[in-house]
């Protein structure tokens, strides 16, 4: 790499953090700097309401993003993430909890071959009631995702530019970049980092982020199990269903054509031909499913696998 090549960009997503802009902008140059490479700052205004924007004014080097109202921190951080230019993206929070004197712990693992490195908040300085949230959110990510990475919602991370050729983040899905990008190939490991108490400004987190990380959370893990072959999940559900309901309406008609019982007032029949009309519907979802994500990876212009790299000997 060439040393006048933009090495590292540091991607900030701010939503009312006018307390801390300043100092955190300073914290980042200071670690950015110590490396000794060329690099570049990256906020963006989540459409603060606060002095948030005004309080970015004379902050040097400074590349910032304006939101025209809140759209949330994932759609923040995809937009700084494509926006950034350096071959290393370090994303971090804006409320200084993160710290980014940490920067360079998780770029020397970078250094050491891996692509993703995210940080562990070892001794997290959270309230009780967002740390049992979160323990419960990384219970239930273990048992569905399996990415093997202790504290998925830490924002200090750092990534390969080349991770983000072909992702685009929804929801909220920040949480669970390790998670996307291990499904593709990537190299995914962590690193203990510090943390601090917020100082200034009030959290974002609360109930909705929670339901809404818990509905993406299922989103991935239909992804890492089904997402090349959809009909696998559909159609079993569906042929299992069916399966059911045949049994059920083959007991029913034994039982009328072989011992004379009446039908009339019970309540089997119905059922046995709910579980056939809808394992039907989830076995036709299949296939159409299955033709959909077929379509997806053809006009991508990609396959179901992702090569890492081409050697000549």
């Amino acid at each position: 790499m060439s040393e006048n090549q933009l090495y590292l960009s540091v991607v900030v997503p701010l939503y009312n953090e006018e307390g801390d802009v300043k100092e955190l902008h300073e914290r980042i140059k200071q670690a950015a700097q110590s490396i000794g490479r060329l690099f570049e700052i990256i906020f963006i205004d989540d459409g603060s309401r606060d002095k948030t924007l005004p309080s970015t004014r004379g902050l040097s080097p400074l590349k910032l993003i304006v939101f025209r109202k809140n759209f949330g921190q994932t759609a923040a951080f995809d937009a700084g993430i494509k926006a950034a230019k350096g071959e290393i993206i370090i994303t971090l929070d804006g409320d200084l909890q993160n710290d980014p004197a940490d920067i360079p712990f998780l770029l020397a693992k970078i250094d050491e071959g891996y692509d993703v490195v995210s940080g562990w908040r070892f001794n997290r300085q959270d309230s009780l009631m967002k740390r049992f949230f979160s323990r419960g959110a990384n219970l239930l990510r273990k048992i569905l995702i399996k990415d093997n990475i202790h504290d998925s919602g830490c924002s200090l991370k750092a990534y390969r530019r080349e991770c983000f050729r072909s992702v685009d983040l929804f929801g909220e899905m920040h949480r669970f970049i390790p998670a996307l990008l291990q499904l593709e190939g990537f190299r995914v490991t962590e690193v203990k980092v510090s943390h601090h108490p917020r100082i200034h400004g009030m959290t974002k987190y609360n109930w909705k982020r929670a339901i809404k990380g818990f509905v993406d959370m299922l989103s991935i893990w239909f992804w890492r199990k089904y997402s090349y072959r959809p009909l696998h999940l559909f159609g079993g559900g569906g042929m299992f269903l069916f399966t059911i309901g045949s049994g059920i309406l083959v007991w029913m008609l034994t039982l009328k054509i072989f011992f004379g019982a009446s039908l009339s007032e019970r309540l089997w029949p119905l059922v046995g031909i709910f579980f056939v009309l809808i394992g039907v519907q989830l076995f036709v979802s299949g296939l159409l499913a299955d033709m959909v994500v077929r379509n997806y990876y053809q006009t991508r212009n990609r396959m179901n696998y992702s090569i890492r790299e081409i050697r000549e000997q």
